[in-house]
Protein backbone atom coordinates (compact mmCIF):
# COMPACT_ATOMS: atom_id res chain seq x y z
CA UNK A 1 0.00 0.00 0.00
CA UNK A 2 2.88 2.37 0.80
CA UNK A 3 4.50 1.65 -2.55
CA UNK A 4 1.22 2.21 -4.39
CA UNK A 5 0.74 5.51 -2.58
CA UNK A 6 4.19 6.64 -3.66
CA UNK A 7 3.42 5.67 -7.23
CA UNK A 8 0.13 7.57 -7.15
CA UNK A 9 1.82 10.63 -5.69
CA UNK A 10 4.54 10.54 -8.35
CA UNK A 11 2.00 10.36 -11.17
CA UNK A 12 -0.09 13.14 -9.66
CA UNK A 13 2.91 15.43 -9.30
CA UNK A 14 3.99 14.69 -12.85
CA UNK A 15 0.54 15.51 -14.17
CA UNK A 16 0.39 18.70 -12.10
CA UNK A 17 3.70 19.86 -13.49
CA UNK A 18 2.67 19.11 -17.04
CA UNK A 19 5.28 16.33 -17.35
CA UNK A 20 4.51 13.02 -19.03
CA UNK A 21 4.47 10.25 -16.41
CA UNK A 22 6.37 7.99 -18.82
CA UNK A 23 9.23 10.46 -19.07
CA UNK A 24 9.32 11.78 -15.48
CA UNK A 25 12.47 10.42 -13.79
CA UNK A 26 12.37 8.75 -10.37
CA UNK A 27 14.93 10.25 -7.95
CA UNK A 28 18.02 8.21 -7.08
CA UNK A 29 18.52 6.33 -3.79
CA UNK A 30 14.94 5.13 -3.62
CA UNK A 31 13.08 1.88 -4.15
CA UNK A 32 10.11 3.70 -5.62
CA UNK A 33 8.84 1.96 -8.76
CA UNK A 34 6.32 3.01 -11.37
CA UNK A 35 3.74 0.99 -13.33
CA UNK A 36 4.25 0.51 -17.04
CA UNK A 37 1.90 1.98 -19.62
CA UNK A 38 0.19 -0.44 -21.99
CA UNK A 39 2.33 -0.91 -25.10
CA UNK A 40 0.65 -3.20 -27.63
CA UNK A 41 2.48 -6.50 -27.97
CA UNK A 42 5.19 -5.34 -25.57
CA UNK A 43 3.91 -4.99 -22.00
CA UNK A 44 0.59 -4.90 -20.16
CA UNK A 45 -0.43 -1.61 -18.57
CA UNK A 46 0.13 -1.51 -14.82
CA UNK A 47 2.98 -4.05 -14.83
CA UNK A 48 5.42 -3.32 -12.00
CA UNK A 49 9.14 -4.14 -12.01
CA UNK A 50 10.29 -6.65 -9.42
CA UNK A 51 13.42 -5.87 -7.39
CA UNK A 52 15.43 -9.11 -7.45
CA UNK A 53 18.71 -7.84 -5.94
CA UNK A 54 19.92 -4.54 -4.54
CA UNK A 55 22.98 -3.37 -2.65
CA UNK A 56 25.75 -4.91 -4.76
CA UNK A 57 28.87 -2.85 -5.50
CA UNK A 58 27.73 -2.55 -9.14
CA UNK A 59 25.65 -4.38 -11.74
CA UNK A 60 25.69 -4.35 -15.53
CA UNK A 61 24.87 -6.30 -18.69
CA UNK A 62 22.52 -9.16 -17.74
CA UNK A 63 22.60 -12.14 -20.09
CA UNK A 64 20.57 -15.39 -20.16
CA UNK A 65 22.82 -18.39 -20.84
CA UNK A 66 21.48 -21.77 -22.03
CA UNK A 67 21.40 -24.31 -19.17
CA UNK A 68 22.90 -21.71 -16.81
CA UNK A 69 20.30 -18.98 -16.42
CA UNK A 70 20.78 -15.30 -15.69
CA UNK A 71 24.30 -13.89 -15.30
CA UNK A 72 25.43 -10.27 -15.03
CA UNK A 73 28.61 -8.27 -14.41
CA UNK A 74 29.55 -6.90 -11.00
CA UNK A 75 32.43 -4.80 -12.26
CA UNK A 76 33.68 -3.37 -8.98
CA UNK A 77 33.80 -6.87 -7.47
CA UNK A 78 35.75 -8.18 -10.51
CA UNK A 79 33.30 -10.96 -11.19
CA UNK A 80 30.39 -12.22 -13.24
CA UNK A 81 27.45 -13.18 -11.04
CA UNK A 82 24.90 -15.95 -11.58
CA UNK A 83 21.39 -15.71 -10.16
CA UNK A 84 20.76 -19.01 -8.35
CA UNK A 85 17.46 -20.86 -7.90
CA UNK A 86 16.73 -18.78 -4.78
CA UNK A 87 17.37 -15.47 -6.58
CA UNK A 88 20.66 -15.09 -4.74
CA UNK A 89 23.86 -13.78 -6.42
CA UNK A 90 26.69 -16.33 -6.59
CA UNK A 91 30.03 -16.00 -8.35
CA UNK A 92 29.96 -17.54 -11.84
CA UNK A 93 33.39 -16.30 -13.02
CA UNK A 94 35.73 -14.53 -10.61
CA UNK A 95 39.17 -12.89 -10.67
CA UNK A 96 38.28 -10.65 -13.61
CA UNK A 97 39.46 -7.11 -14.39
CA UNK A 98 36.46 -4.79 -13.90
CA UNK A 99 34.23 -6.56 -16.44
CA UNK A 100 31.39 -4.67 -18.14
CA UNK A 101 29.58 -5.80 -21.30
CA UNK A 102 29.54 -9.43 -22.36
CA UNK A 103 28.24 -11.64 -25.15
CA UNK A 104 27.73 -15.34 -25.81
CA UNK A 105 29.01 -16.50 -29.19
CA UNK A 106 27.93 -19.31 -31.53
CA UNK A 107 30.74 -21.51 -30.15
CA UNK A 108 29.28 -21.41 -26.65
CA UNK A 109 31.91 -19.02 -25.30
CA UNK A 110 31.22 -16.18 -22.89
CA UNK A 111 33.20 -13.09 -23.97
CA UNK A 112 33.57 -10.31 -21.41
CA UNK A 113 34.95 -6.79 -21.82
CA UNK A 114 37.70 -6.06 -19.28
CA UNK A 115 38.15 -2.39 -18.40
CA UNK A 116 40.97 -2.15 -15.87
CA UNK A 117 43.72 0.13 -17.27
CA UNK A 118 46.45 -2.00 -18.79
CA UNK A 119 44.09 -4.95 -19.33
CA UNK A 120 41.34 -3.58 -21.56
CA UNK A 121 39.47 -5.46 -24.27
CA UNK A 122 37.33 -8.54 -24.97
CA UNK A 123 38.34 -11.90 -23.48
CA UNK A 124 36.84 -15.36 -23.49
CA UNK A 125 36.25 -16.03 -19.77
CA UNK A 126 34.11 -19.17 -19.90
CA UNK A 127 34.00 -22.17 -20.21
CA UNK A 128 36.93 -22.94 -17.97
CA UNK A 129 39.99 -23.97 -19.92
CA UNK A 130 38.99 -21.93 -22.99
CA UNK A 131 40.05 -18.54 -21.63
CA UNK A 132 41.91 -16.31 -24.08
CA UNK A 133 42.39 -12.68 -25.10
CA UNK A 134 40.30 -11.77 -28.17
CA UNK A 135 41.88 -8.31 -28.60
CA UNK A 136 43.75 -5.92 -26.31
CA UNK A 137 44.85 -3.13 -28.66
CA UNK A 138 44.21 -1.25 -31.87
CA UNK A 139 47.33 -0.66 -33.94
CA UNK A 140 49.46 -0.97 -30.83
CA UNK A 141 47.39 1.35 -28.63
CA UNK A 142 45.40 -0.02 -25.70
CA UNK A 143 41.64 0.41 -25.69
CA UNK A 144 40.31 3.03 -23.27
CA UNK A 145 37.18 1.72 -21.56
CA UNK A 146 35.30 -0.88 -23.63
CA UNK A 147 31.62 -0.82 -22.78
CA UNK A 148 29.20 -3.03 -24.74
CA UNK A 149 29.69 -6.00 -27.06
CA UNK A 150 27.79 -8.32 -29.41
CA UNK A 151 28.98 -11.43 -31.26
CA UNK A 152 27.98 -12.25 -34.83
CA UNK A 153 27.33 -15.72 -36.21
CA UNK A 154 30.61 -15.66 -38.15
CA UNK A 155 32.62 -15.70 -34.92
CA UNK A 156 33.49 -12.00 -34.82
CA UNK A 157 32.60 -9.41 -32.20
CA UNK A 158 31.62 -5.73 -32.30
CA UNK A 159 32.26 -3.57 -29.25
CA UNK A 160 32.19 0.09 -28.26
CA UNK A 161 35.06 1.92 -26.58
CA UNK A 162 34.76 5.15 -24.59
CA UNK A 163 38.31 6.20 -23.64
CA UNK A 164 38.66 8.46 -20.58
CA UNK A 165 41.39 10.39 -22.44
CA UNK A 166 40.09 11.18 -25.91
CA UNK A 167 43.39 12.72 -26.96
CA UNK A 168 44.95 9.25 -26.94
CA UNK A 169 42.13 7.22 -28.51
CA UNK A 170 38.83 8.54 -29.89
CA UNK A 171 35.47 7.03 -28.93
CA UNK A 172 34.80 4.33 -31.51
CA UNK A 173 33.22 1.05 -32.52
CA UNK A 174 35.54 -1.89 -33.24
CA UNK A 175 35.14 -5.22 -34.98
CA UNK A 176 37.35 -8.21 -34.29
CA UNK A 177 37.02 -10.82 -37.07
CA UNK A 178 37.54 -14.45 -36.07
CA UNK A 179 41.25 -14.96 -35.48
CA UNK A 180 42.08 -11.41 -36.61
CA UNK A 181 43.10 -8.04 -35.22
CA UNK A 182 40.69 -5.29 -34.18
CA UNK A 183 39.37 -3.02 -36.94
CA UNK A 184 37.99 0.44 -36.18
CA UNK A 185 34.68 0.43 -38.03
CA UNK A 186 32.99 3.62 -36.78
CA UNK A 187 33.94 6.87 -35.06
CA UNK A 188 32.54 10.38 -34.83
CA UNK A 189 29.75 9.35 -32.43
CA UNK A 190 30.00 11.47 -29.28
CA UNK A 191 29.83 8.55 -26.81
CA UNK A 192 29.13 5.18 -28.48
CA UNK A 193 27.67 2.83 -25.91
CA UNK A 194 25.04 0.07 -26.23
CA UNK A 195 24.99 -1.76 -29.54
CA UNK A 196 23.03 -4.57 -31.17
CA UNK A 197 22.78 -6.48 -34.44
CA UNK A 198 19.59 -6.89 -36.43
CA UNK A 199 18.20 -10.42 -36.68
CA UNK A 200 19.71 -10.94 -40.13
CA UNK A 201 22.99 -9.30 -39.01
CA UNK A 202 22.89 -6.90 -41.95
CA UNK A 203 22.49 -3.86 -39.68
CA UNK A 204 24.35 -2.74 -36.56
CA UNK A 205 22.65 -0.30 -34.17
CA UNK A 206 24.69 1.96 -31.86
CA UNK A 207 23.44 4.18 -29.03
CA UNK A 208 25.01 7.57 -28.38
CA UNK A 209 25.06 8.24 -24.62
CA UNK A 210 26.24 11.79 -25.23
CA UNK A 211 23.47 12.63 -27.71
CA UNK A 212 19.83 11.82 -28.40
CA UNK A 213 20.07 9.44 -31.37
CA UNK A 214 20.45 5.76 -32.12
CA UNK A 215 22.46 5.17 -35.30
CA UNK A 216 22.21 2.36 -37.84
CA UNK A 217 24.99 1.06 -40.11
CA UNK A 218 25.02 -1.44 -42.96
CA UNK A 219 27.25 -4.43 -42.19
CA UNK A 220 29.62 -5.45 -44.99
CA UNK A 221 30.82 -9.05 -45.63
CA UNK A 222 34.15 -8.31 -43.92
CA UNK A 223 32.43 -6.81 -40.87
CA UNK A 224 33.11 -3.18 -41.77
CA UNK A 225 30.28 -0.64 -41.59
CA UNK A 226 28.85 1.76 -44.16
CA UNK A 227 25.86 4.07 -44.61
CA UNK A 228 25.69 5.60 -41.15
CA UNK A 229 22.28 7.13 -40.50
CA UNK A 230 20.01 8.22 -37.66
CA UNK A 231 17.68 5.30 -36.97
CA UNK A 232 15.68 6.96 -34.22
CA UNK A 233 15.64 9.80 -31.69
CA UNK A 234 15.07 9.21 -27.97
CA UNK A 235 12.76 11.26 -25.74
CA UNK A 236 14.78 10.82 -22.52
CA UNK A 237 16.78 13.88 -21.46
CA UNK A 238 19.38 14.43 -18.75
CA UNK A 239 17.84 17.31 -16.82
CA UNK A 240 21.17 18.19 -15.18
CA UNK A 241 22.62 19.37 -18.50
CA UNK A 242 22.80 23.14 -18.87
CA UNK A 243 20.09 24.64 -21.06
CA UNK A 244 22.76 26.01 -23.39
CA UNK A 245 24.43 22.60 -23.85
CA UNK A 246 23.38 19.97 -26.42
CA UNK A 247 20.71 17.63 -25.02
CA UNK A 248 21.69 14.13 -23.87
CA UNK A 249 19.51 11.05 -23.58
CA UNK A 250 22.20 9.01 -21.74
CA UNK A 251 21.20 6.07 -23.95
CA UNK A 252 22.92 2.91 -22.73
CA UNK A 253 22.09 -0.80 -23.15
CA UNK A 254 20.21 -2.08 -26.19
CA UNK A 255 18.33 -5.32 -26.89
CA UNK A 256 15.87 -6.64 -29.48
CA UNK A 257 12.79 -8.83 -29.29
CA UNK A 258 11.49 -11.55 -31.62
CA UNK A 259 9.46 -9.00 -33.61
CA UNK A 260 12.51 -6.81 -34.28
CA UNK A 261 11.57 -4.07 -31.82
CA UNK A 262 14.46 -2.38 -30.01
CA UNK A 263 14.60 -1.60 -26.29
CA UNK A 264 17.04 1.04 -25.03
CA UNK A 265 17.77 2.36 -21.56
CA UNK A 266 17.76 6.16 -21.42
CA UNK A 267 17.09 8.87 -18.85
CA UNK A 268 13.35 8.18 -19.19
CA UNK A 269 13.59 4.43 -18.58
CA UNK A 270 13.22 1.79 -21.29
CA UNK A 271 12.35 3.35 -24.64
CA UNK A 272 10.77 0.95 -27.13
CA UNK A 273 11.25 1.48 -30.88
CA UNK A 274 9.59 -0.28 -33.79
CA UNK A 275 11.73 -2.17 -36.35
CA UNK A 276 11.58 1.06 -38.39
CA UNK A 277 12.78 3.27 -35.51
CA UNK A 278 9.37 4.68 -34.56
CA UNK A 279 8.87 5.39 -30.81
CA UNK A 280 6.28 2.98 -29.36
CA UNK A 281 6.37 4.00 -25.70
CA UNK A 282 8.44 4.26 -22.54
CA UNK A 283 8.57 1.90 -19.57
CA UNK A 284 9.59 4.16 -16.63
CA UNK A 285 12.42 2.64 -14.64
CA UNK A 286 15.17 3.62 -12.20
CA UNK A 287 17.80 1.28 -10.72
CA UNK A 288 17.67 2.66 -7.16
CA UNK A 289 21.12 4.31 -6.93
CA UNK A 290 21.42 5.50 -10.54
CA UNK A 291 19.81 5.13 -13.94
CA UNK A 292 19.79 1.59 -15.27
CA UNK A 293 22.66 0.50 -17.51
CA UNK A 294 21.80 -2.65 -19.45
CA UNK A 295 19.05 -5.14 -20.11
CA UNK A 296 18.30 -8.56 -21.61
CA UNK A 297 15.40 -10.91 -22.17
CA UNK A 298 15.59 -14.13 -20.18
CA UNK A 299 13.65 -16.94 -18.60
CA UNK A 300 12.79 -20.29 -20.23
CA UNK A 301 10.43 -18.55 -22.70
CA UNK A 302 12.43 -15.27 -22.88
CA UNK A 303 9.40 -13.25 -21.75
CA UNK A 304 11.14 -11.73 -18.74
CA UNK A 305 13.14 -8.54 -19.17
CA UNK A 306 16.08 -8.29 -16.75
CA UNK A 307 17.52 -4.83 -16.09
CA UNK A 308 20.74 -4.03 -14.20
CA UNK A 309 22.42 -0.91 -12.87
CA UNK A 310 23.60 0.73 -9.67
CA UNK A 311 24.10 -2.58 -7.84
CA UNK A 312 20.47 -3.48 -8.58
CA UNK A 313 18.85 -6.23 -10.65
CA UNK A 314 15.21 -5.79 -11.71
CA UNK A 315 12.91 -8.01 -13.75
CA UNK A 316 9.74 -7.24 -15.64
CA UNK A 317 7.09 -9.61 -17.00
CA UNK A 318 6.65 -8.89 -20.71
CA UNK A 319 4.19 -9.72 -23.46
CA UNK A 320 7.05 -9.55 -25.96
CA UNK A 321 9.47 -12.43 -26.33
CA UNK A 322 13.23 -11.92 -26.66
CA UNK A 323 14.96 -12.76 -29.93
CA UNK A 324 15.54 -16.52 -30.16
CA UNK A 325 18.46 -16.36 -32.60
CA UNK A 326 21.05 -15.16 -30.02
CA UNK A 327 21.50 -15.23 -26.26
CA UNK A 328 20.90 -11.46 -26.44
Amino acid sequence: MIRQALVTLTLALAAGLGVSSTVAQTPPNTVQLQPAPDIAGVIAGGTMPDVVIKGLTSSDDPLWLPNIGLVFSESQANRIVRLDEHDQPVTFVGDLLNPLGMTFDSQGQLISLQTRPGFTGPRVVWPKGKERIVADNYQGKSFGRPNDIVADLKGGVYFTDIPPDRTVMPPAVYYVPPGGAAIRVAEGITTPNGLQLSHDEKTLYVNDTGGINIYAFDVQPDGRLTNRRVFGTYVGRDQSVAATAPPMSRADGLVTDDEGRLYALTESGIEVLSPAGKPLGVIPLWCITRRCQNLAFGGPDKRTLYVAGGGTLLRIAMRARGFGGRAK
